[in-house]
């Protein structure tokens, strides 16, 4: 009986262990021109449903064709209403006061694998030619005015990245926008997408029985402890 409540009490407890992060992927092709050096920018809303759990990593991927990448300013709000800022005049600094002139962007941002920030991108891709850049970079995250003076980007900190929706509701309305700031040559967003994993929440039998298998097997430890004195 003590071996058959034991082996009970594991086999739920490793139900609850068993539960797994859930990733779930959209994307959207508008094929749409992003106004020339027009801080009006346009909008892209998507209402999303059906995701259970809290949000636990946002990653959004982009594919933009043509103008140049210095000009560009895009932002994500999420259904509470916080607001990540993906591209933020890239390249942009008293050093390079337009920005970079490279055009187009096939890229995926995600705050959450260490990787390099896509304001700096040159800095990290000496191999870099040219043409649309690719690879995966963290979101700009500086914000501040894209139209504001450039060395006001130099050491400007980066605290408004994707992780800032971790752990809020994906169930909802999400907001893309961006904009091209500066004249001269036209941008097109082909696609972008969605990727956000949510964290399961424990139902509450599962955390009861979690509590007793872990009783079980300290009762367990403990007679077999008892037994051997």
């Amino acid at each position: 009986m003590k071996f058959s409540f034991l082996f009970l009490a594991v086999i739920l407890s490793a139900g609850l262990a068993s539960a797994q992060n859930v990733t779930n992927s959209f994307t959207f092709n508008p094929n749409q021109s992003i106004p020339d050096a027009s801080a009006s920018g346009v909008a892209f809303n998507t209402n999303l449903s059906g995701m259970g759990g809290p949000i636990g990593n946002v990653s959004v991927t982009l594919n933009i064709t043509g103008g140049f990448n210095g000009d560009l300013y895009a932002f994500l709000i999420d259904p509470s209403g916080s607001m990540a800022v993906l591209l933020n005049r890239p390249g942009m600094g008293a050093a390079n006061p337009f920005g970079y002139a490279n055009a187009g962007l096939n890229i995926t941002l995600n705050d959450a694998v260490g990787a390099n920030s896509i304001h700096y991108y040159q800095n990290f891709s000496p191999t870099y030619s040219g043409g649309q850049l690719t690879g995966t970079w963290s979101a700009d995250g500086i914000n501040i005015d894209p139209q504001s003076s450039p060395g006001s980007f130099d050491g400007a900190a980066a605290l408004a990245g994707l992780s800032l929706f971790n752990g809020s509701d994906a169930n909802g309305n999400w907001t893309l926008f961006i904009a091209d700031l500066s004249a001269g040559g036209q941008s097109t967003l082909v696609s972008w997408g969605l990727q956000i994993v949510t964290v399961p929440e424990p139902q509450g039998w599962l955390l009861l029985a979690s509590g007793l298998g872990v009783l079980a097997v300290l009762s367990h430890r403990r007679v077999t402890k008892n037994g051997h004195k």
